[in-house]
């Protein structure tokens, strides 16, 4: 019973990493209706930048987080900046355009940081958490608590200030929110910086976790995208139970069949994309055609 708990906490952990990485991609989809295929190597730039200010700063986990995320939040403004000519005209060439992002990050990653994977040390040195005989480790709860704060701040922030009103307004209806006088361009802008910094904390969250690489957004990103499509893509919550659901059925399946986790997690994703092809909570966008 110790061992089942202590993997679905686990579970949880990288789902609720999940979760913000698949936020992202949500967010950027019902504003835009555009699938940014450069999210995973976002996150992987975040993370990098993030431990760069660890290990060669020697700053503390949170600043560097935090000034991690600000400055992957504006790579993803520039994006932003450089796809505007083809929002609402051709979204193909916006698709490709995210590609090539993704491929551009991913090499200035392999350039300036090299192939070889970087570590990070636990932000806290705690012994684990004994609860009835079942040990948690306090970075979980950490991990846990802190995507919980971002993902009820995001849901606050989108329903209750006048900007994330105007990003929903856009997300319903661009055409006529632009007759409103509300600069959608300036809306996507809004979107790609939260979801770039979405990515950014997710991946700086995950570093003490995992080996900071070129290929490590591949392995976060497909995931969470994989979450998105569970909970519906461009849904918040969908993207919240979605990543918690990836997480807790990755780490259960590699708990049972070991090696075969990763295939048994995707197959079983495949068979609940099937019952019900626009996820939990539905699909959520917008037409831009």
């Amino acid at each position: 019973m110790e061992v089942f708990v202590q993997t679905v906490v686990g579970g949880l952990t990288f789902g609720a990493i999940y979760a913000l990485v698949a936020l992202g991609f949500s967010l950027i989809y019902r504003t835009m209706a555009l699938v940014n295929f450069a999210h995973a190597d976002v996150l992987m730039l975040g993370a990098y930048l993030g431990t760069s200010m660890i290990l060669g700063l020697h700053w503390p986990f949170v600043v560097a987080l935090v000034v991690a995320t600000l400055l992957t939040a504006g790579v993803g403004v520039g994006m932003e900046r450089v796809l505007r000519p083809l929002e609402n005209k051709d979204l193909d060439l916006m698709l490709i355009g995210t590609l090539g992002f993704g491929i551009v990050l991913e090499s200035v990653a392999i350039i300036v940081w090299g192939p070889a994977g970087q570590a990070v040390r636990m932000p806290i040195a705690a012994a684990p958490i004994d609860v009835s005989g079942i040990l948690v480790q306090p970075y979980d709860l950490i991990v846990l608590a802190a995507a919980g704060a971002i993902a009820i701040g995001l849901y606050q922030f989108l329903g209750r200030t006048k900007l994330g009103l105007a990003m929903q307004a856009s997300a319903m209806d661009f055409q006529a929110a632009s007759a409103m006088g509300i600069d959608v361009g300036r809306m996507n802008a809004v979107a790609f910086a939260i979801g770039s910094g979405l990515a950014a904390v997710a991946g700086n969250l995950a570093a003490p976790l995992l080996y900071v690489e070129p290929t490590v957004g591949v392995s976060l990103g497909i995931r969470a995208f994989a979450a998105a499509m569970l909970g519906g893509f461009g849904s918040i919550q969908g993207a919240i139970v979605g990543g918690l659901a990836i997480g807790l059925i990755d780490s259960l399946a590699a708990g049972v069949f070991q090696g075969y986790g990763e295939v048994v997690t995707f197959v079983t994703f495949a068979l609940l994309i099937t019952l019900r092809p626009t996820g939990i909570f539905g699909e959520q966008t917008i037409s831009r055609a």
